[in-house]
C-alpha cells in the first residue's frame, strides 16, 4: 500500500525563511514522488505516529541538513495530482531557518536547491501545493519577507 496512490498519503512543507529575508527553494528531482522538475517549498511524508510539526523538521534535517523553528500554520492544501492519480493532504507551514548550511542529500529527489526574494518568484514554476502557498502568503504579507520575532 502507497500513501497518497492507494490511500490518501499527509504530507507537510514550509515556506523556509532565512535572515535576510529570503525563503528557501528546492527543485524536485527525476526521482521525486511526484511533480517532478518543479520548485517547491520543501516538506516530506508524516508517518504513523508523528506529529506534523515533528515531521517538518525530520524532513528538512535529513534532506537538506537545516534546522528550523515552525512558526505558524499557513494553511492546509488539498493536494490532487489528477495527471499522476495522486491524492495528498498537505499543512503548510510558515518557518525560520535557525542553523546549518543547505545541502542537497537526496540527489535523486533534489536536482536543486536556492534562497529567493519572495517577489522573484513565478509561480508557474511551482508545485501545486506550492502554488497554494506563495498565493495564500502574498494575500496575507504581500511581497514583504515574513519576519517573526524570536
Amino acid at each position: 500500500m502507497r500513501k497518497g496512490i492507494d490511500f490518501i498519503g499527509v504530507g507537510v512543507g514550509a515556506m523556509i525563511f532565512n535572515n535576510e529575508g529570503k525563503v528557501f527553494l528546492a527543485k524536485r528531482g527525476k526521482q521525486a514522488r511526484n511533480e517532478a522538475g518543479k520548485w517547491d517549498f520543501p516538506g516530506g511524508g508524516v508517518e504513523f505516529g508523528e506529529r506534523c510539526e515533528q515531521a517538518l523538521k525530520r524532513e528538512i534535517k535529513e534532506e537538506f541538513g537545516i534546522e528550523i523553528r515552525v512558526t505558524e500554520l499557513l494553511e492546509v492544501v488539498d493536494h490532487i495530482i489528477e495527471n499522476e492519480k495522486q491524492h495528498w493532504v498537505s499543512p503548510s507551514y510558515l518557518a525560520r531557518h535557525i542553523g546549518g548550511t543547505p545541502v542537497i542529500n537526496e540527489p535523486e529527489k533534489c536536482e536543486s536547491i536556492k534562497w529567493v526574494d519572495i517577489s522573484e518568484i513565478n509561480p508557474e514554476t511551482l508545485t501545486i501545493t506550492s502554488r497554494f502557498d506563495f498565493e495564500e502568503y502574498i494575500q496575507k504579507y504581500g511581497c514583504n519577507p515574513y519576519i517573526q520575532e524570536s
